[in-house]
This record gives C-alpha cells, structure tokens and sequence, in this order.
C-alpha cells in the first residue's frame, strides 16, 4: 500500500483559497455540493468554472500505463469519472483497452465526451455496479472524500472489492496547519470527509484498502 505520486503531471493551478473564502456563499457551496451545472461549468466559485477537455489527462495517463504495465488486455475503472477526460485518453493511448467509469453526477455522464458514453453510467462510489475482481486498475482521483464518513469507507471497500491486481486514488488531505487552513478554505463539498494523512492512512487499513494512494493538498 504505497504512497506515490502518478499525479505530478497535473497542472499546479494557482488557487486563490483566501479569495474564494471570502466570497463564496452559503448557497454557492450548497449548489456545489449536488455537483451539477453550476460545479461543472458555471463560476469558478462553484468549482471548476468550466470542465472542457484540454489534454491534461495524457502524461497522467501515460504514468499510469507504464506504472501498472497497461495494455490492450487490460481492464480500468474510474470512480468519478465526470465527464470521461481521463478514459477517452486511456482508448486513444492504448487502443482495445478496456474501460468503464461511474459518477454521481447525471450532468457530467449526460455531458461526457461521446467515444466513452457507451462505457459510462451514473452510480454512487459507495456501490459500485460490477462484480468483484471486475478490473486490472481502479483509480478514482479526488472523488470519495467526498461523501461522509461512514459512505467513504464504504467507496474505498468497493474500490478494493472490484480491483483484481490494482487501484489508485487521491483525496483531499493535509500534513500541517497551513495545508489544513487552505484545504478548508478551498473546499467546497458540505458533509464530506478530509482528514490529516496519517489517518488517512489509518482509514486505510481500516477498510483493508491495498492500494497505491496520493493526496490533493489546497
């Protein structure tokens, strides 16, 4: 159960927290927090202030491909999928990979990109819709601490249940008081859970959760 970052390609986005903390309301977190059209694609205040594909995904593809050995007979799940930027870069860099994806979110299925829509459904985290040992790799970046307590340690069981070699995933954590303090200031997602990374890690082997993990810090 490694901690390793396969996230280093990701942009590091400048991110205003105390402006966002200053001028998001009640009603924006709230709207955010049903992960819809206005989290999507509406004012940066409500989350991504437009979720357009941009190529971000390829390199962190790639690292996920050359670290897990992926290839045409292999199996990926994304839990919290949202509109399928990550799958359709998984087809396009290993043709005849298998994929499939979940989100919560009818908006961001209903929106996804059209070469992963026939692979796509909307389903919660906490009970994933396929048989056990179902794929070689489930990642799911930034999506089950999400839920509250409870539900997400039930996504991770399911993440490790479907798994039959590997699973990947990142959440929202923090190592000291001033990661803590911006992480609180950036969030947006009411009743979800964000804790310090050492219990993060005793969440883990909790739940018997075997996989790779990182963590997103504000």
């Amino acid at each position: 159960m490694p901690e390793i970052n396969l996230m280093d390609f990701y942009p590091n986005l400048d991110r205003d927290v105390d402006w966002r903390a200053k001028n998001i309301t009640l009603e924006q977190r709230k709207a955010a927090s049903k992960f819809g059209k206005e989290f999507f694609d509406e004012d940066r205040l409500y989350g991504y202030g437009g979720y357009k594909y941009d190529g971000r995904w390829v390199k962190i593809v790639e690292k996920f491909r050359d670290h897990y050995k992926l290839d045409a007979s292999s199996s990926v799940l994304d839990v919290g999928c949202a509109k399928g930027f990550m799958l359709h870069d998984l087809m396009k860099l290993i043709p005849g990979i298998k994929v499939a994806g979940i989100d919560i979110s009818e908006y961001a299925i209903d929106n996804a990109m059209e070469d992963v829509k026939p692979f796509i459904q909307v389903a919660n985290a906490r009970s994933l819709p396929f048989p056990d040992k179902s794929f070689d790799l489930v990642v799911s970046i930034t999506t089950v601490h999400a839920l509250p307590l409870e539900e997400c340690k039930q996504a991770i069981r399911e993440i490790q249940r479907v798994s039959k070699k590997h699973a990947f995933i990142t959440i929202d954590a923090w190592r000291n008081d001033l990661e803590k303090e911006r992480l609180f200031k950036w969030v947006v997602v009411l009743g979800g859970t964000i804790m310090h990374v050492d219990d993060w890690k005793k969440l883990f082997k909790e739940v018997g959760y075997t996989g790779d993990y990182y963590w997103f810090f504000a």
